[in-house]
């Protein structure tokens, strides 16, 4: 026991003394801004060092692939495909150095078999950073098509009232809720008073988001600015389309509850209550001599 404890300090001093003497070098790296929260802040200058190392052997396609999870779940844009890796990288190290430690030092198991069962435990690490950033582009663009019918309604009654269309989308940018939604039109008002045309933003906004309600409202304002129609009626009937789907959708997830308490119901709520009224009759009969 003293030896495994001796052992802990060790690798905690050796840590300690590579981060007072590698910090200073890995934070001269780091340039502009870092991630608003305070763990991925302290860990953003070993990103940078361990990104830089990591990039030159991302493949294309992989680095497309990071590129959209990054756009779909609306990280800040100092995130690149290398700074995902790096963070699967150093995920994987730390739960392989800890695993490794805990099973050596404490549960006393061979070194052989301590190396690969702390390499077992590093591959799902590592696979975490990446799912976080999935299940965000998921929530992102769930909380987008909650919000989009009403952004619909919003702009209706501005555009009905006299207003244009980005001044419509000025006020559902200003008065609308505070959400993603809200930030991506936010995001295509920039994009306009930086000179950049009004059907190209909202294009862009399109591919950041990667929903067909929002392509669809892009091509209907693409195509009533190029024929000259009238803009309200069109939104109002794609505000009606997105209300009646939400409520569809809605539905659906109502529909699916049973079937995801499925599981539950089988492996713990039956045999727990099974347990509870077998208990008292086998007690009995246990004393009963059977």
């Amino acid at each position: 026991m003293l030896f495994a404890i001796s052992w802990i300090m060790a690798g905690l001093s050796l840590f300690l003394a590579v981060w007072f003497v590698a910090r200073p070098w890995a934070l001269q790296s780091v340039a502009g801004p870092t991630p608003q929260r305070r763990m991925l802040a302290m860990a953003w200058p070993w990103l940078q060092v361990l990104g830089r190392a990591c990039d030159p052997f991302i493949p294309a396609a992989m680095r497309q692939y990071l590129s959209k999870q990054i756009e779909l779940a609306g990280l800040d844009p100092i995130w690149k495909c290398r700074h995902i890796v790096a963070l699967q990288c150093l995920s994987a190290g730390l739960a392989w150095a800890m695993c490794a430690m805990v099973l050596y030092g404490f549960v006393q198991v061979p070194t052989g078999h301590a190396l690969g069962l702390s390499m077992a435990m590093a591959i799902p690490c590592a696979w975490l950073p990446l799912q976080r950033v999935r299940e965000r582009g998921r929530q992102r663009q769930a909380h987008i098509l909650r919000e989009f019918p009403f952004m619909l309604d919003m702009t209706v009654l501005c555009v009905e009232a006299g207003l244009n269309l980005q001044g419509a989308l000025q006020q559902a940018a200003l008065h609308g809720p505070d959400g993603p939604l809200r930030a991506e039109l936010r995001h295509v008002l920039a994009d306009v008073r930086a000179g950049v045309t009004r059907e190209h933003a909202l294009a862009q906004m399109a591919i950041r988001t990667d929903l067909p309600p929002v392509r669809a409202f892009v091509t209907v304002v693409e195509q009533a600015g190029r024929m000259g129609m009238n803009l309200a009626p069109l939104l109002r009937a794609q505000a009606d389309q997105q209300r009646a789907e939400r409520f569809l959708r809605a539905e659906k997830k109502a529909m699916e509850a049973p079937v995801k308490l499925l599981f539950p119901l089988v492996f713990c709520v039956f045999p727990g209550t099974f347990i509870i009224i077998a208990f008292p009759v086998v007690s009995r009969l246990l004393d009963a001599g059977f």
